[in-house]
């Protein structure tokens, strides 16, 4: 009996670390810069949940800052833009442009809602 349980650790070990890869994927999401907007400008992630926010941009350079979670990407045109983060609280976090954009730069903003 105890011969079978050895030889069945390895198995349990594997699907344990499989299973534990799999939970670590981060969640990816596009996110489309354009004079004067993000789409989407609403994102809702959950605590604790590891996540890319990726960005592109047709137009010209635009930037993203998000300070009350410490990120920050210049979005340029043709290049994507990745900012990995896990949010570790909850609340509202608001971003903007931080790159002058044109006329209508100043609106150009959005929200990170973070859940538990």
């Amino acid at each position: 009996m105890k011969r079978r349980m050895f030889l069945l650790l390895p198995f349990f070990a594997g699907a344990a670390w499989a299973a534990e890869t799999e939970m670590r994927e981060p969640r990816v999401i596009a996110i489309r810069a354009k004079k004067f907007e993000y789409t989407p400008s609403e994102i809702t992630v959950k605590a604790g949940e590891p996540v890319v926010l990726e960005f592109t941009t047709e137009d010209v350079h635009m930037g993203f800052d998000a300070p009350s979670l410490g990120l920050h990407a210049d979005i340029l045109p043709g290049r994507l833009a990745r900012v990995p983060f896990t949010p570790s609280k909850e609340g509202s976090f608001e971003f903007a442009c931080d790159v002058f954009c044109g006329s209508g730069h100043e609106e150009m903003g959005g929200v990170i809602i973070v859940h538990v």
